[in-house]
């Protein structure tokens, strides 16, 4: 029984490998993303914020930034958070370490040392993105929450452009938009990809009612109302909370005009590794939120991932006629294997949860 419950994990690992590796023939051509060019992004227009509040003060905002194991992400996010031009005193930023094992711990403490606004966090006792934000919340001292990843990066203007669109609706959740950020160097067909359809944030507000956590803002009242993330879940948690709100009878907003950015991920192996661990939350809120997300097919038995994918859904991606036969063979392959990773994902987590040892 041990030896059968290893093999279903190492074969799983290895279709994976197998899939990243045939794909990566096609995507020759990789390049680094270089973010920092944006962090020095010139702010010319007029400061039209304050009045639109008709406030006397800014209300007090909480970043929230949760962080494993990615120094060199973090010192870019923090060095765009630390440059709002938003009130100091009326904002504070909360790094959540999540048990690196790198230089990351350094790198928060070393932030919070020099800017006073920034406070290091740490959340060891589950591995977790989503207890790292929720140590975030117990220890947040804002009116409204805004969570950031720590690769992503924001203009100088981006929270004072945040609240002033959360004040202008009314909104107690709002996503805001997410621009992925191509490298400097000649991009891989695995990035062209990732660019075209990666954080649609529309809709996943309009159809799943839900914003990731890379680019959410929130209300203090809906935390106290709702509660906060389940720190069970390794990726879905975004979704589970942000129905919770809906369910609560509130709307969800979108704030197009905000923006974010967020690095593409430009080989194969990244969006292979996201796409099973997006499996494996799926699993895992059947799992643990069987009312609300169970149906008459068993996730892990769903054949559909496994199937090759319908040139209809590529069709759709901008500019799809105007790729070259190589390339929009190599976005039929990493839509295939990116579905099959997902179906992989809950297969492990199946395996995980029903045969090895908790």
């Amino acid at each position: 029984m041990d030896y059968c419950r290893e093999s279903v994990i190492v074969v799983a690992r290895r279709v994976s490998l197998l899939l990243a590796i045939l794909l990566e023939c096609l995507t020759s051509d990789r390049g680094h993303a270089r973010l920092q060019s944006l962090m020095n992004a010139d702010s010319t227009h007029e400061d039209r914020r304050m009045d639109a509040w008709h406030s006397d003060r800014w209300p007090t905002v909480s970043v929230i930034v949760p962080v494993y194991n990615d120094p060199s992400g973090l010192r870019d996010t923090l060095d765009s958070l630390t440059r709002q031009t938003y009130p100091d005193a009326a904002h504070e930023i909360l790094v959540v370490d999540n048990n690196s094992t790198d230089e990351t711990p350094a790198v928060a403490r070393a932030y919070a040392d020099k800017h006073d606004q920034v406070t290091f966090l740490v959340e060891e006792d589950r591995q977790s993105s989503y207890a790292a934000r929720n140590t975030g919340i117990d220890h947040a001292h804002g009116e409204i929450f805004a969570f950031v990843d720590a690769d992503m990066l924001v203009e100088t203007e981006w929270l004072a452009d945040a609240i002033t669109a959360f004040a202008d609706t009314d909104a107690e959740y709002m996503g805001c938009n997410v621009e992925m950020l191509p490298s400097e160097d000649r991009e891989s067909i695995a990035e062209r990809f990732n660019l075209q359809t990666a954080f649609p944030i529309g809709h996943f507000i309009e159809t799943l009612e839900f914003a990731p956590t890379c680019c959410l803002v929130v209300h203090r009242t809906v935390l106290d109302d709702v509660g906060a993330f389940d720190p069970r879940l390794i990726s879905g948690g975004d979704r589970e909370f942000g129905n919770r709100v809906r369910d609560s009878g509130r709307e969800l907003h979108f704030a197009p005009e905000v923006t974010m950015y967020h690095p593409t991920r430009s080989t194969t192996d990244a969006m292979v590794r996201k796409s099973r661990r997006i499996g494996r939350g799926l699993y895992q809120l059947r799992t643990f939120h069987p009312d609300q997300y169970d149906s008459w097919l068993p996730l892990a038995l769903n054949p559909m991932p496994f199937l090759p994918p319908r040139l209809e859904q590529l069709r759709a991606i901008d500019d799809w006629e105007a790729l070259s036969r190589r390339e929009k063979a190599g976005f039929y392959l990493l839509s295939y294997a990116r579905n099959v990773s997902n179906g992989i994902g809950r297969l492990e987590e199946m395996v995980r949860r029903r045969l090895l040892p908790r």
